[in-house]
């Protein structure tokens, strides 16, 4: 009973953490968004906003403790199965959108740190794009933390 609970509460950490972040990053892209942009064709020309800079590092600082818990307390029990089980796919899909909501989190982030009106090609919504990988990236770590522990008395 005591193990049910204590995965209960994993859950709902690792979800908040991701559904935190996933938040975070909207919230980077809004802030991003309200800054005055020049577009001609495919070129803009966009100020810093150091908002959206510091909530895509707050967002990404959460990704990373939330794919850590999962990943740490999940155990690495798919490492033992001979079998391609299910705690192997979602171990290697988790580390896939991790790395992939990371990126996007931090090239969003970045792009807001420089100190005069920057000009490019057209940026597409990096931080939302990645808030709504976070989302994902929660679901998928559930998941395996789940499978992982569930699985955990078998191997022990």
């Amino acid at each position: 009973m005591a193990r049910v609970r204590a995965a209960i509460v994993v859950f709902i950490v690792i979800s908040a953490l991701d559904v935190t972040a996933g938040m975070l990053a909207i919230q980077a892209q809004a802030a991003e968004n309200k800054t005055k942009k020049v577009a001609i064709i495919f070129i803009q020309c966009k100020g810093p906003v150091y908002k959206a800079y510091q909530l895509g590092l707050a967002a990404a600082g959460l990704l990373v403790l939330a794919h850590a818990i999962s990943n740490f307390l999940g155990g690495c029990a798919c490492l033992y199965s001979q079998l391609e089980s299910i705690n192997r796919k979602l171990a290697v899909l988790s580390w896939i959108t991790f790395g992939a909501a990371l990126s996007l989190l931090l090239a969003g982030a970045m792009s807001n740190t420089k100190s005069k009106t920057s000009c490019g090609f057209m940026h597409f919504d990096t931080l939302a794009l990645s808030g709504n990988m976070c989302f994902v990236h929660g679901v998928i770590a559930v998941a395996y933390y789940l499978t992982a522990t569930a699985a955990a008395p078998e191997f022990a």
